[in-house]
This record gives C-alpha cells, sequence and structure tokens, in this order.
C-alpha cells in the first residue's frame, strides 16, 4: 500500500512532466529521474519543485536541493516524506 505522499508525488511527476498515463506507477526506490527521464531538465526541476511545494504544502529551501535529491524516486520521495512528517 502506497503512503498518500507517494500516491501525489507520482502524480506531481505525471503532471509537471506531462509523463504517459501510468509511467510513474511503475517507478520503484531506485528509479532513476534527473538524468535518466529526458522530461526531467534542469528547466523541469524548478516546476517540480513549486509543484511539490503546494501540493505537499511544505517549504523547501534552496540549500536543501542538491543531485542526489533527485536521484531517483526513493531518494526524492523520502525527503518528502519527512518535509511533511516534520511540517
Amino acid at each position: 500500500m502506497r503512503s498518500n505522499t507517494d500516491q501525489l508525488l507520482r502524480r506531481i511527476l505525471t503532471d509537471v512532466l506531462g509523463l504517459k498515463a501510468g509511467q510513474a506507477d511503475a517507478f520503484d526506490a531506485d528509479t532513476g529521474l534527473f538524468g535518466h527521464l529526458p522530461e526531467l531538465d534542469s528547466m523541469a526541476v524548478a516546476g517540480l519543485l513549486t509543484e511539490m511545494e503546494d501540493r505537499l504544502d511544505i517549504v523547501i529551501e534552496d540549500d536543501e536541493v542538491d543531485g542526489e535529491l533527485l536521484e531517483t524516486f526513493g531518494n526524492l520521495l523520502a525527503f518528502a516524506e519527512a518535509k511533511r512528517e516534520a511540517a
């Protein structure tokens, strides 16, 4: 059973990146994001982070964003879940 944050994050990725329906459903913790999904380029990162803030009701500080955060779906999900728990 996927957490609410997991489901929302998959929806955000699909909406912001224009992924095919169901594509994000196949993501696991090791699925590569930045550098692996052509839709997630440097221009898309800002939009993705803004949508995460809006839909997950979190604040992402500039110094929290690094290459490791966007490396895998698991990293991004763990970050989002930690931010929501701290809120």
